[in-house]
């Protein structure tokens, strides 16, 4: 079955519909580790990911990445879970000026009132002083498994305080249809509990009510 096309304006309906109603759209095993974590409140992304892995403690890939990146994705960084700071302010004012809209790291990252002093949204695992090496380069813009997630160059990165989801590229036009479905029927039931129903009748568990 032929995928339909991305929206040009999906970053903005997927932050309208958020991470969560967009993963129980997707039917996809589609949710990064819940570990992995904005480092400041409110920070949103919505972008095509560049995948990258670094060798713990080492981020000479990612350096070598933002010579490489496409404008307008989100790095997508594999780094074994090692907690370290790989990404900074000076990294930041880089990614900034090559078009980059965000990072999802599962290491570490610094500098943290700078990212948010900058708006710069960066999702990670933890957060970090200790320094990096810059000696080795495991892959740059190849797909790989991010945490129990398949990540391709293309895919579709929704993050903010709920989690980090990864869209295949395949499946984003067909999961914003659904998300945007789903969002209207939440939006219906919404309204019937303010007028007096309970999520008891309008879910279908009243058969419940014996049973307890």
């Amino acid at each position: 079955m032929t995928s339909l096309p991305v929206p040009l304006n999906f970053p903005e309906r997927a932050k309208a519909l958020g991470s969560s109603t967009l993963y129980e759209a997707s039917h996809l095993p589609c949710a990064v580790d819940s570990s992995i974590r904005a480092v400041w409140d409110g920070a949103f992304i919505g972008a095509p990911a560049y995948p990258l892995q670094c060798s713990p403690g080492d981020n000479l890939a990612l350096h070598l990445a933002l010579e490489r990146v496409p404008r307008g994705s989100v790095l997508v960084v594999g780094t074994g879970n090692f907690i370290a700071g790989y990404w900074g302010e000076v990294l930041t004012v880089a990614a900034e000026a090559a078009g980059v809209v965000g990072l999802v790291i599962d290491g570490g990252v610094r500098d943290i009132a700078a990212l948010k002093k900058r708006r710069f949204p960066v999702f990670a695992r933890g957060v970090s002083v200790r320094g990096t090496l810059k000696s080795s380069v495991p892959s740059v813009g190849q797909p790989f498994n991010f945490n129990g997630v398949d990540v391709a160059p293309g895919d579709w990165v929704v993050a903010d305080d709920d989690g980090v989801i990864i869209i295949p590229l395949a499946d984003a036009a067909r999961t914003l249809a659904e998300g945007e479905a789903r969002a209207s029927k939440e939006a219906q039931m919404m309204q019937a509990l303010t007028e007096g129903r309970s999520t008891m009748e309008l879910m279908n568990l009243t058969e419940w009510r014996s049973r307890a």
